[in-house]
This record gives structure tokens, sequence and C-alpha cells, in this order.
């Protein structure tokens, strides 16, 4: 008689994907603070794609959510900004710290590619 466990999270040696949600949540606070403090928009997108780039290869299901709790963080991060020290976006900052989530589909989705490939070689597919 073997006992199974009751999901496959539960399995030893398996971790959640709550790390994962909290990398991201940082990930996006700290591109918010980048966007605040530069005031660029290229870098704060190409922030976003990395993060997402490097949160597609480690979890590579579901790569959409990895764009929305980055692209998410971005623009609350502004919000506290503007809240909390008084920081006055200007009106192409606050819709640039949307679009910054665009280019976060795309590293996303290919680090989500990527991992795939990889996982291929690996298995000598």
């Amino acid at each position: 008689m073997t006992i199974e466990p009751a999901s496959p999270r539960a399995s030893p040696g398996t971790i959640g994907d709550a790390p994962f949600y909290f990398l991201a949540a940082l990930a996006g606070i700290g591109t918010g603070w980048v966007d605040v403090a530069v005031n660029d928009l290229l870098f704060t997108a190409l922030l976003a794609l990395a993060a997402c780039m490097l949160l597609g290869l480690l979890r590579p299901r579901w790569p959409w959510r990895w764009v929305i709790v980055v692209g998410m963080f971005i623009p609350l991060t502004e919000l506290a900004a503007y809240l909390i020290l008084k920081v006055k976006p200007t009106r192409a900052q606050v819709y640039g710290s949307f679009l910054a989530a665009l280019p976060g589909v795309a590293g996303a989705y290919g680090g989500s590619v990527v991992r795939g490939v990889v996982d291929n070689l690996r298995q000598g597919k």
C-alpha cells in the first residue's frame, strides 16, 4: 500500500510559483523605480523585457502571467512615487509606463520558447 501526495505540488523537491510571483513583483517595482528615476522609456522597456525573459525561462508555462505581474507594478510604482515622493510624472511617462509591458510579451514568450528548446536538447530529441 502506497500513499500518494494529494496534489503534484505536495511532492517533495518541487516548489510552487509563489517565489516567482514575488520575483516578478520585485522586478516590476524595480523597473518602475528606474522609470521614475531615469525617465527613459527605452531603458524601462529593456528592463521589462529582461525581467519577463528571465521569468519565462524559469517558469515557461503560461508566460503571459509574467507580463501581467511585471507590467502592473510599473505604473503602480509611479503612482506610489507620485503620492509619497511628490514626483510629478509627465503624461508621456504615465502612458509609457503602461507601454513598457509590450516588450515584456516578447521577452516572456521568447524565454519560454528558449526553455522548451533547451529542454528538448537535453532530452536528445
